[in-house]
């Protein structure tokens, strides 16, 4: 696998035979980083991490400087500022990601209409029938990184193979601002010296299983009988090993890619043991899941509170409806009706979320012959015209007005990975 911090990077020259790496991956360059030191040109060559600096912070990103010192994404802000006391803390401005993200893939469909978002700063693009527009895959990938580069300012890492596998590990090994292009023939030499923890769906403990049997590259993996990779990973993960570990990967490009929840969550500076602040924080998390599940025509039928108390135990509370919903106050009335039975026993809350799940098409929501929530739902659809006009906070409930400090967001406010649903920032 690649570094982090780009240390052992590959790229290819303009000789090599691309014309059966037709899948690409790009993902962009330290994305939120970048996207922050594009106002702070000055900072580009000093180490600099995207968060809170605050003691139960965590890092949202760094750039690459500042992973040279071992600092990356996910690290606990603490940590990350011990490795690299000279760091840089900036706040992070997950609206502004969001709009350099959708300019970057408007990028990637202007080449292709075979484009399947990952996340929020990665895509995977099937460039076999652009090829008669705009040349061949490295000529494509190219021609999109120059693209980045001169609309936003940022860089970007492509890899391009015959398999949607290869070509991710491909982008990871040409980072930063690199294209490495794998050809078909040359999939098995560029797969087999790397180490088995490269391999799509081994995660730590996998990695552990397989180091214990003598598993330590890909190879080893490819050449291992499928009876001992059966007895230590299991029958349907020995079989996708085995045939990642040749190169066999049939995926294709998926246009439909269906989210599977929405979510928001906030970990407060302190402790909170005030019920009403953290009513108020499930009535403005309850909006906005509602605002983004209107935004992408969907309704959801259950709602789930989730709390990690001061010790760290987690509890999360699940309530399905009997129609499925898109409105705010009722999912806010659903988890709060979980909330006051916890609250109830006293708390003293760490971090707070709401999520919608069970999500389906929500063409027709609210049609019912009686509906209880019509008033609401009117009353939030302008508050969504008045948004998409001047922007979100313009309209608030009454209840979020007035003092009280705001709970840090370690964790972004979005949903699951999906087609314009912000997550990534891996390298």
């Amino acid at each position: 696998m690649s570094r982090q911090d780009g240390s052992d990077r590959q790229t290819t020259g303009a000789d090599v035979d691309d014309t059966t790496a037709t899948m690409l991956h790009i993902d962009m360059d330290a994305f939120f980083a970048s996207v922050e030191l594009l106002d702070h040109p000055e900072l580009v060559h000093l180490p600099v991490v995207i968060g809170h600096r605050s003691g139960r912070s965590v890092v949202t990103a760094a750039n690459y400087v500042a992973r040279k010192y071992g600092v990356n994404s996910a690290m606990p802000m603490a940590i990350a500022l011990r490795r690299c006391p000279a760091a840089i803390v900036l706040e992070p401005h997950m609206g502004r990601y969001v709009e350099v993200s959708r300019q970057v893939m408007g990028i990637f469909t202007d080449m292709t209409p075979m484009v399947e978002p990952l996340s929020i700063d990665e895509a995977f693009l099937d460039v076999a029938g652009a090829r008669r527009v705009h040349g061949s895959p490295a000529e494509i990938g190219r021609k999109i990184r120059a693209r980045v580069f001169a609309e936003t300012g940022l860089t970007c890492s492509v890899g391009a193979a015959s398999t949607k596998f290869v070509a991710k590990l491909a982008s990871g090994r040409a980072k930063p601002d690199g294209l490495l292009v794998i050809p078909a023939e040359d999939t098995i030499a560029f797969l087999h010296p790397l180490p088995v923890g490269a391999l799509w769906g081994v995660g730590a403990s996998t990695e552990q299983a397989l180091l214990g049997l003598g598993l330590r590259h890909v190879s080893d993996i490819a050449h291992a009988p499928l009876e001992m990779l059966q007895r230590a990973v299991g029958v349907a993960s020995a079989h996708k090993l085995h045939d990642l570990s040749w190169g066999i990967d049939p995926r294709t490009i998926n246009l439909e890619r269906e989210e599977k929840s929405v979510g928001h969550e906030v970990t407060f500076e302190h402790d909170v043991t005030d019920v009403a602040r953290l009513r108020s924080e499930l009535l403005r998390q309850a909006d906005a899941v509602a605002a983004k599940l209107r935004g992408n025509g969907l309704v959801a039928r259950t709602v789930v509170l989730k709390l990690r108390y001061a010790d760290f135990s987690t509890v999360t509370r699940s309530r399905t409806l009997a129609e499925p919903t898109n409105v705010g106050r009722r999912i806010y009335e659903e988890v709060t009706a979980s909330f006051d039975v916890l609250a109830a026993r006293g708390i003293r809350v760490r971090l707070i979320g709401v999520r919608a799940e069970q999500l389906g098409s929500g063409d027709g929501a609210g049609m019912g012959l009686w509906d209880d929530d019509d008033d609401w739902r009117e009353a939030e659809l302008a508050v969504d015209t008045v948004t998409a006009r001047f922007g979100r906070g313009i309209v608030r409930p009454a209840s979020q007005l007035g003092g009280g400090s705001a709970p840090k967001r370690d964790v972004h406010p979005f949903g699951t990975p999906n087609a314009g649903t912000p997550q990534g920032e891996g390298e």
